[in-house]
């Protein structure tokens, strides 16, 4: 029987891991700067945690969540998202007591039942951050900076971002009245899968994919004309702080796409994308927006909560797209080439260069002409060569083969070479 992965998977292999290094770290150092700290939550949770928060009339409740009972019965759900995790978290562990706002980011695997394609995996891994604890349209401005700066950081351009306002509970429901009301006009026109979705949540439509739908939410009522007073306040503050923004960085842009609601209910107020020009299929590399009702409706006291997150495949996707060069990660500093069969005698010394922070790998068994086509296919900074003779002479040959130069000999003493190793490689 030949095994191989689930659809929507991927192997990760060692040749793709300077992509994935570049921007896991990127994204944490990134974050780190402005003020996170990491978190880890489960990679399984209660089902009814994400169909009360991220709403059971999605997309992801109703067709993309893997879910199963347990051996005890329970009802488990792998994490298709991972706000509502944090949120369970930040409730659970009386994070409410903590220094306010609190400001978490993490990298983590998640999981949907969806069509695999390009960018779009079963299991796919997302950097996420989150402002929770402060209603306040600075931290809007300070998480979308951040999503900025990220992107810039990794060396992207051509990246558009958009931002829309969906107001609060306090107009929520007229403006999703009159939205319903809208479509209801064109049922016949709506494609089936929109017109389920008009009776079970009409702002879907707005994000919808059918070229008729959206021609006609060209006409539909916005969010923006809606708004509370206080949502007005906040929304015309966190226009200022970007307009603000941009005075001092020139390629920071964005545009007010009145029918950017982003998939999930949780979201109110404040919403935004980053979506790279001419990006095709693979849209949206990193989408948020604010959740003040999220928490409460998890069973918390009511606080404000913003957050994004950020596939890393989509990421890497666009990083190749882009032809970005990103730096390259030499593992091994050192290899033995030995000949004679001596590699036992070798132990102390491999031992030394290891505990003093310097990789180092053998080839048994192979030529010599062999071991230096191993260390120079696996990028090897140097190598240490020692045979019979010099065995008996108490030396070794060093080579650098990021150069021509010829092999130095040294004395076979692990403080002289260590030491010589270090002046030469960093």
């Amino acid at each position: 029987m030949k095994f191989i992965r689930p659809r929507g998977t991927s192997d990760i292999l060692p040749d793709q891991q300077n992509y994935w290094n570049y921007v896991s770290d990127t994204a944490k150092n990134t974050a780190i700067k402005f003020g996170f700290q990491s978190i880890e939550t489960p990679t399984f949770e209660d089902t009814n945690l994400f169909k009360r928060g991220v709403g059971e009339g999605t997309d992801v409740v109703m067709k993309e969540m893997y879910s199963f009972d347990d051996l005890g019965g329970d009802s488990i759900t792998l994490r298709p998202e991972g706000t509502a995790s944090v949120c369970r978290a930040y409730i659970e562990n009386g994070m409410k007591n903590q220094p306010q706002p609190q400001k978490y980011f993490y990298n983590a695997s998640m999981f949907r039942y969806e069509r695999p394609q390009a960018g779009r995996l079963r299991e796919h891994h997302q950097f996420g951050c989150e402002i929770i604890g402060d209603e306040n349209p600075e931290y809007d401005a300070e998480i979308i900076q951040l999503g900025w700066k990220y992107i810039k950081n990794l060396g992207l351009s051509n990246i558009e971002l958009k931002l829309n306002t969906l107001g609060d509970s306090k107009t929520r429901d007229i403006y999703l009245r009159d939205l319903s009301n809208y479509y209801k006009q064109f049922i016949n026109k709506l494609p089936k899968i929109d017109s389920d979705r008009l009776l079970r949540s009409p702002l879907r439509l707005l994000d919808s994919k059918e070229i008729i739908t959206k021609e006609l939410s060209l006409g539909a009522p916005k969010s923006v004309d809606y708004l509370s007073e206080e949502s007005k306040i906040h929304w015309d503050r966190l226009i200022y702080l970007l307009d603000k923004f941009a005075e001092n960085n020139e390629d920071f842009h964005y545009e007010v796409d009145n029918r950017l609601v982003r998939g999930l209910d949780y979201y109110n107020r404040t919403v935004f994308e980053f979506i790279p020009k001419n990006s095709g299929a693979q849209g949206t590399i990193l989408g948020g927006g604010r959740y003040d009702p999220l928490i409460e409706i998890l069973g918390g006291q009511s606080t404000p909560g913003i957050g994004f997150g950020s596939g890393i495949e989509r990421m890497i996707i666009e990083l190749k797209k882009q032809k970005v060069k990103i730096p390259v990660n030499q593992t091994v500093d050192v290899v033995i080439v030995h000949m004679g069969g001596i590699i036992e005698e070798l132990w102390g010394l491999i031992s030394d260069l290891r505990d003093n922070g310097l990789s180092t790998v053998f080839a048994p068994n192979r030529s010599m002409k062999s071991q230096m086509r191993y260390a120079n296919n696996i990028n090897a900074k140097i190598a240490i060569i020692v045979g019979p003779d010099e065995i008996s002479k108490g030396s070794v040959n060093i080579k650098d083969l990021s150069t021509t130069e010829s092999q130095k000999e040294i004395v076979l003493d692990s403080n002289v070479i260590v030491k010589y190793l270090r002046e030469k490689i960093y």
